[in-house]
């Protein structure tokens, strides 16, 4: 099971259409475009592999220890039974501290649950983060006005999402975060 965090903003693929002026036009109302210097944003845990989806974690505070066990208790937990009942599976999150803290190597040694060794700096490796990608495509066109119709469209987003079309989403998941017989 692969999992990670990622942030979702408002005003994400929302730019507009361009402006074309013509020299001496930069301050016509018609050329400027506002803007939202720190737009509204949801952070989000999720986890997946390749039999589906889990359920997303709307994050209110910055992640520490603590608040990271109480996702895995919460959400991994769940998401892995959903996903694999009583067969075995391997856990994978990044190095971020709160992951590699003492406290969270003991809640995955007390739950029983083998976690992935993962290499310093390496996003590009987590299937998820592809699959964040294409969500955020997928949204690229909602027009959320606040932080309540965001995460609403991130779910219904999320809702979507296959095992059928994790197996067909390039470099997604194609044959990663299968059971291994071990």
């Amino acid at each position: 099971m692969f999992s990670d965090v990622t942030t979702f903003c408002i005003s994400f693929g929302n730019q507009g259409p361009r402006v074309w002026r013509k020299k001496g036009e930069a301050q016509n109302p018609r050329c400027l475009k506002s803007s939202v210097m720190f737009p509204q944003s949801v952070m989000v845990w999720g986890a997946m592999s390749s039999a589906g989806v889990g359920p997303l974690c709307f994050l209110r505070s910055k992640v520490n220890a603590a608040v990271h066990q109480e996702v895995l208790e919460h959400f991994m937990l769940p998401a892995a039974d959903q996903l694999y009942g009583d067969a075995d599976f391997i856990f994978q999150q990044d190095l971020a501290p709160a992951h590699s803290a003492k406290a969270t190597s003991t809640w995955f040694k007390d739950h029983g649950i083998p976690v992935l060794n993962w290499p310093a700096i390496s996003p590009d490796l987590n299937p998820i983060e592809n699959l964040w990608g294409n969500v955020k495509r997928k949204m690229r066109y909602a027009r959320p006005n606040n932080a309540e119709e965001l995460k609403a469209t991130i779910r219904a987003t999320w809702a979507l999402i296959t095992p059928g079309r994790l197996h067909a989403t390039p470099h997604c998941c194609s044959n990663l975060g299968k059971r291994s017989p071990n």
